[in-house]
């Protein structure tokens, strides 16, 4: 019981110490509260804010040289497969693979052991045949003796027999020899011809011989760049089998396509600078520019159109001749072919920035006399540089706004400052709008 009580004592003066700095922190609060709403009504209203100030430029006109970009593939002005044209065991490779080659120069060896045999075996029969020759000639001026005889015979005895000095039986058979004897001439040429026709015959195998001895030494055909080797040295080879490729890359093609507007306007542009695009004799200037962006310094022309548009794309494919000194563009690679397709005179031009998109429709802000923000809907042509070509919807001259555009909305006052327009490069290059 003692213990009980001085516990009781010693917390009745901690429970009075908690009250009394509970009502102490809400006093204060009350004060603060007091103090913050009588403070409050002193404050001043904000003040109204001024027209918003914004950049504006006014719409250009120029005559703007529109620019097509197409993406090309690179390929070789000729690409020559490599063949033999005879069968054998490949017994040397003599070029080194990605190495300039020139037209007939040896690139591959067959064995020619077989084919030097055949040569031996065709001169063979060309001597012969040419012995033969000789032989039926032989035969011939002996049937002609035979005839000469004959003949005699005939001029002696005639007059003999109509005098009665010889009988006509023996004329008779003068004349029979001279008739087999004759027959006999004209068998004998008969055989000449046959001997001489053995002889070209012979001479024909022994020429194919010598050229399928020749083929054993593989040549290039052209001029241009060896590729690798598909066939190892020890193998059997026939003309079936492709031993590499050798393209000439000095000049060399890029095939591209365009689509049939474009195509009508490279018609077009060729026509008037004096030259013909179906013709392969294009005078447009064609730009070519590298997978790292670098702007080619060769320019190239149109030499070859297709037969025909690609039904399911609406394009065409044309190939573009480039000169490629030192053949630094090989086959394979990718580039952007540019080309000026079209003059357009007195074109409206507007800063890309100025264009909004709203859901599908092309928008630009103007500024009027009012100095008030107007909504105008435009229909957007050709890209150029960093401005649009505005087909339709604007006047030439109009104020449009350049920035804060998402912050204005039709109405709106504005603080307008001209910016100068950039000036009009001749050469940028244009691209069709993504959509109207």
């Amino acid at each position: 019981m003692e213990q009980l009580s001085v516990t009781r004592q010693s917390r009745a003066p901690r429970l009075g110490n908690i009250l009394q700095t509970t009502l102490i922190l809400s006093a204060v609060a009350l004060g603060c509260l007091a103090f913050t709403s009588c403070g409050g009504q002193n404050k001043a209203a904000p003040a109204p804010m001024g027209p918003m100030p914004v950049s504006v430029t006014k719409v250009q006109q120029a005559d703007v040289a529109l620019t097509g970009q197409w993406v090309g593939t690179i390929d070789g002005f000729i690409n020559a497969q490599i063949q033999p044209q005879v069968s054998g065991y490949l017994i040397r490779q003599k070029y080194q693979e990605g190495s300039v080659v020139s037209k007939g120069q040896i690139l591959f060896e067959i064995d020619p052991r077989p084919f030097e045999a055949l040569v031996d075996q065709a001169k063979g029969q060309v001597e012969q045949a040419q012995g033969q020759v000789a032989q039926a000639q032989a035969q011939v001026a002996q049937a002609q003796a035979q005839l000469g005889l004959a003949q005699i015979n005939v001029n002696r005895d005639t007059p003999l027999a109509q005098a009665r000095a010889v009988a006509q039986s023996q004329l008779d058979n003068d004349k029979q020899q001279a008739a087999q004897a004759e027959a006999a001439v004209r068998s004998a040429q008969a055989n000449v011809r046959s001997a001489q026709a053995a002889v070209t015959a012979a001479q024909a195998a022994l020429e194919t011989a010598k050229l399928n001895l020749g083929f054993t030494h593989v040549r290039s055909l052209i001029d241009g760049v060896a590729g690798q080797a598909t066939t190892q040295v020890g193998n059997l080879v026939s003309p079936q089998s492709v031993l590499t490729s050798v393209s000439q890359l000095n000049p060399l093609k890029v095939y591209f396509s365009i689509s049939d507007t474009e195509y009508l306007s490279l018609i077009r542009q060729a026509r008037q600078s004096g030259g013909d695009l179906l013709a392969g004799k294009s005078n447009v200037p064609l730009t070519l520019t590298l997978a790292n962006g670098q702007v080619y310094p060769q320019k190239g022309r149109v030499v070859w159109v297709d037969r025909q548009m690609n039904e399911q794309t609406g394009a065409i494919r044309l190939a573009a001749s480039f000169a490629n000194p030192g053949n630094v563009l090989r086959p394979g690679q990718f580039a952007r072919i540019s080309a000026n397709t079209e003059v357009r005179r007195n074109a409206m031009l507007v800063p890309q920035v100025a264009v909004l998109d709203m859901q599908g429709i092309k928008q630009v802000y103007t500024v009027g006399p009012d100095t008030k923000v107007h909504v105008v809907n435009v229909k957007l042509g050709p890209e150029y540089g960093t401005d649009w070509v505005i087909d339709s919807g604007i006047a030439p001259g109009t104020a449009v706004i350049t920035d804060n555009l998402q912050k204005l909305r039709e109405g709106a006052p504005v603080s307008p400052q001209e910016k100068p327009a950039a000036a009009v490069a001749p050469t940028s290059s244009a691209k069709e709008p993504a959509g109207d």
